[in-house]
């Protein structure tokens, strides 16, 4: 049996990747206490569900605390237990909420709490649940780039650590599941050729350009070097995924040729994704 849970931050997307996760063939259930996960789980197996996707957040607030035990004792009976866990900046979460004129969770039991109140005191309440799974930030990502991001969580081995190599602009911001953050800003530019400027490191007019460069084979060198040296420490903490974020001014050309060379490196020996945060998502 496999279950999913999705939690995060109020306007973060969960909806999405439920609805993703229901798509893909999952039981899916909103909104449930986690006390009651292992009595759901076992009545869903009992009725044949193998494949199950619950939502668990900030809305059973009470029953929060008892999620990593409850996650211990589905594991010793067998269940494949997996966490996605959404976030996204402040910022971006009030401009959400404000377009969509809904209220925040905590607000209805406490109608004082502005809106950037209730997501900072979120926050806060559901720090302790970021290290129990996959944290994604989807700040700055599209709906269509968060499901294929869910379908990639889907189809990894979660017995083994996944390294995520993202690429990123810095104009929009650092994402806030990056373990590791390399800044390539220093290296030459496509942008300022105007035949390379409407591409992106994936395409091969840009990735002669960029090979080209000495430096950036040398940087290249040194995130491998680095990445590699660490790794096994990250493996004896028995971490199941560390992100390894490469940003560039915009997050078109360097940052995505870096992320996919350096994907092509560790994917010999490792089981390895690769996502572009700004550049064209791939449905």
């Amino acid at each position: 049996m496999q279950l999913i849970l999705i939690s995060g931050l109020s306007g973060s997307g969960k909806s999405v990747a439920l609805k993703m996760l229901e798509d893909l063939g999952y039981f899916c259930i909103d909104n449930l206490p986690a006390a009651l996960l292992p009595q759901t789980a076992k009545l869903l197996a009992d009725e044949g569900y193998n494949q199950m996707a619950i939502s668990v957040d900030i809305r059973g607030a009470v029953s929060l605390p008892a999620l990593p035990a409850c996650m211990a004792e589905l594991r010793d009976r067998g269940v494949d237990v997996r966490l996605l866990f959404l976030e996204s900046k402040t910022d971006t979460l009030v401009k959400r909420f404000s377009e969509t004129r809904r209220r925040h969770p905590l607000s209805v039991s406490n109608p004082a709490l502005t809106v950037t109140e209730s997501i900072l005191l979120e926050r806060e309440l559901l720090a302790d649940l970021i290290e129990l799974g996959h944290r994604v930030d989807t700040s700055e990502l599209a709906a269509n780039g968060l499901r294929a991001w869910v379908r990639q969580f889907v189809a990894l081995d979660h017995s083994r650590l996944t390294l995520i190599f993202q690429s990123f602009g810095f104009k929009h911001g650092i994402p806030l599941d990056a373990d590791f953050v390399f800044d390539v800003r220093c290296l030459p530019n496509p942008h300022y050729d105007p035949l390379l400027r409407p591409l992106t490191g994936k395409d091969e007019p840009v990735a002669r350009f960029l090979a080209a460069e000495p430096a950036v084979g040398r940087m290249a060198d040194d995130i491998e070097r680095f990445v590699a040296n660490w790794l096994p420490v990250f493996d004896r903490d028995n971490r199941p995924y560390l992100t390894v974020g490469i940003g560039c001014t915009g997050g078109q050309h360097r940052s995505v040729y870096l992320a996919e060379l350096l994907t092509r490196q560790f994917s010999r020996l490792r089981q390895v994704l690769v996502r572009h945060r700004e550049a064209p998502h791939e449905d």
